[in-house]
């Protein structure tokens, strides 16, 4: 009887999304949907900016773990998410569909929620740059765990075009919620070791 073929390592090589359409068709509904909210949080005099955004400690502001990332504190501040975000996100979709909504879950939840246990009392977080430093170390650390040379080439030049802005998880910088960025990208890490493990698993045997 002839030995079964190896099963395919689902996304340990893959750098771009296939198909790429719907990962950017994808990609720009978010971006949509936060520009929505921008526009209906403007409209409320920042209401919903302030009722959503994570309260450190106070059972209130529990929930902005969930929605912080969809707020933003002004045009400005969104403006400055809208391209990386659609970039970081695209790539992150290498990996297919449900890997992306894990993956980003993952970040949103674990950064969210280790924002809220830990940042300074009487503040607000409010921005989707969690989610966006989470999917940038995320790209930055996967081909390292999966030993992808392809994902380790993406990283570097992903490295030498943003890696600049991982500064931001220093402290020190008024109105900027290094918290945020700080757990996203530790998130992201912890992320891309769990997919490349996933990845390295063999599948089970047909009977």
């Amino acid at each position: 009887m002839a030995a079964p073929a190896p099963a395919p390592r689902r996304s340990i090589a893959r750098v771009l999304p296939s198909p790429w359409r719907p990962a950017a068709v994808t990609m720009l509904v978010l971006t949509a949907l936060l520009y929505v909210v921008e526009v209906v949080d403007t409209a409320s005099g920042s209401a919903l900016e302030v009722a959503g955004g994570i309260v450190p400690r106070e059972p209130s502001g529990l929930d902005g773990v969930l929605f912080a990332p969809l707020l933003h504190g002004d045009w400005p501040h969104l403006l400055g998410n809208t391209l990386p975000f659609l970039i970081f996100g695209f790539l992150a979709m290498a990996g297919g569909i449900r890997q992306f909504v894990l993956v980003t879950a993952l970040i949103w939840v674990l950064g969210g929620f280790a924002v809220w246990l830990t940042a300074g009392p009487g503040e607000y977080h409010v921005g989707a740059s969690g989610v966006i430093f989470g999917w940038l170390t995320f790209l930055l650390t996967r081909g390292f765990f999966a030993r992808s040379v392809r994902q380790i080439a993406l990283a570097v030049v992903l490295f030498l075009g943003w890696g600049g802005v991982l500064l931001g998880v220093l402290p020190g910088q008024a109105n900027i919620s290094w918290q945020g960025h700080l757990f996203g990208a530790l998130a992201g890490v912890l992320a891309a070791w769990l997919v490349a493990r996933a990845d390295r698993r063999p599948a089970p045997m047909a009977p």
